[in-house]
C-alpha cells in the first residue's frame, strides 16, 4: 500500500530465520518529525549478530530504495549504546543528523540521501 515494508531474513544454506529488515512509516511522536521520510529498521536474532548479515541486508535494502522509493532520503533511529547498529547504519551511508529522545530514551537519528 505504501510501496515499502519489511523483509524476513533467512540464512541461505539452512533457511533459518535471522530477523527482519526494511522500511516503515511509524509516525513516531517526535519533534522534529522525520518529515515523511521512510524509516529503516532492522532486528536480527542473537545467533545472527556479528556475522555481517545486517550490513549485507541493509545495503541491499538501500540499493532497492534508491531505485524504488520516491523519497529523497531515508532515516533510522538507534540508541547511542548500540554500537553495532550505529556501525551498520554508517557503513550503509547513514550519517548522524541529530540526537533526540523517543519515549524517554536517548536516540541518534541518522539520515541517508537517495543515491542516483
Amino acid at each position: 500500500m505504501m510501496g515499502f515494508g519489511f523483509w524476513a531474513l533467512e540464512e541461505k544454506a539452512t533457511g533459518a530465520f535471522l530477523g527482519e529488515l526494511g522500511f516503515a512509516e511509524f509516525k513516531r511522536d517526535m519533534q522534529p518529525s522525520f518529515g515523511g521520510a521512510p524509516e529503516a529498521g532492522w532486528v536480527l536474532t542473537t545467533a545472527a549478530h556479528g556475522k555481517g548479515y545486517a550490513t549485507e541486508a541493509l545495503r541491499a535494502a538501500t540499493a532497492w530504495s534508491d531505485e524504488s522509493l520516491q523519497s529523497p532520503r531515508t532515516v533510522c533511529m538507534v540508541h547511542p549504546d548500540n554500537a553495532p547498529s550505529i556501525r551498520v547504519a554508517e557503513k550503509c551511508g547513514y550519517r548522524e543528523e541529530r540526537r533526540s529522545e523517543y519515549r524517554g530514551n536517548p536516540v541518534i537519528v541518522f539520515a541517508r540521501s537517495m543515491r542516483t
